[in-house]
């Protein structure tokens, strides 16, 4: 080996803190819902041009409790989480004060805990919003949560896994507003639930604030009037090994933060799920990515 050959190896590998990285050895995993796919995409994207090596996504994990174990196990490096999903789901706590406290509390238990780190907001808050089809809220004259109590036993709901047994999902929501709904409700996958209320087979639906569809199918949320659901910010979650493999990962997940508006995730949600894009191609486009064509 001569001395310029020497020299750049040796930059090479101070440059990737101290090993060489090999394709597959950073993973970004997502939960099972658009959302979660194309943030795990930005993220795997942001990554790999980081880092200078191909990333793994281990997308479709079932929710916050399997993403969780993932985590902790060491089979994927960072996820996206919302702050309230973090607190009440996988810390136990009842979720109360407003989004800095909540922010400011996940990260310190977090550390404390599981010795994860929460990264900022990447900008938005992806609260649970009850949905209806527009015409029975005309027809009801519902427009906020608390109207629903008198005809709740009319309606049919339909709510994913985790909503039903969570904290801050259904329990706490028929007991804050007193809801009786004419019968259990119908659990299935979040894909699916657009899908059921579209086509009749619910009345109402737990989905989520950016949802995609909601403004392409011309849908309704009930505003939460007494405000039940607590500020659901997405951050990503990392285990610190990864800024260990790849110093200049903490740098490509620190310029996410505050770039993605409500507005501007129901928009990529819609291009997945209403114009049929590739999540990989939303993403790609967002972070003004060439494609593996245009490169």
């Amino acid at each position: 080996m001569d001395r310029r050959t020497f020299i750049a190896t040796g930059l090479a590998w101070l440059g990737c803190g101290g090993c060489a990285l090999r394709p597959g050895e950073l993973t970004v995993g997502s939960k099972n819902f658009t959302e979660q796919l194309i943030l795990g995409e930005i993220l795997k994207q942001s990554l790999e041009s980081a880092c200078h090596v191909p990333v793994d996504g281990r997308f479709y994990l079932a929710g916050s409790y399997i993403c969780q174990q993932a985590i902790l196990a060491g089979r994927i490096d960072t996820y996206v989480e919302y702050t309230g999903t973090a607190m009440a789901a996988i810390l136990k706590q009842q979720v109360s004060g407003g989004a800095a406290n909540v922010y400011d509390y996940v990260k310190q238990e977090y550390r404390r805990r599981f010795h994860l780190e929460v990264m900022r907001s990447l900008g938005f808050d992806n609260s649970f919003a009850m949905v209806m089809r527009p015409e029975d809220s005309r027809r009801l004259g519902l427009t906020t949560l608390s109207q629903l109590a008198p005809v709740a036993g009319q309606l049919r709901l339909g709510v994913g896994y985790e909503f039903l047994e969570r904290q801050d999902g259904y329990p706490g929501l028929v007991r804050t507003y007193g809801l009786h709904f004419a019968e259990a409700p119908r659990v299935m996958d979040l894909g699916l639930l657009y899908r059921a209320l579209e086509n009749k087979s619910v009345d109402i639906v737990a989905g989520n604030n950016t949802d995609g569809l909601i403004a392409a199918l011309g849908l309704v949320v009930l505003r939460d009037d007494k405000h039940y659901f607590p500020p659901y910010d997405a951050v990503p979650i990392v285990r610190p090994e990864l800024f260990t493999k790849c110093p200049q990962a903490r740098t490509a997940l620190e310029s996410l933060a505050g770039r993605i508006t409500a507005d501007r995730m129901r928009a990529m949600n819609y291009a997945v799920d209403g114009q049929k894009k590739d999540a990989a191609d939303v993403a790609r486009e967002f972070l003004n990515i060439k494609s593996p064509a245009q490169a």
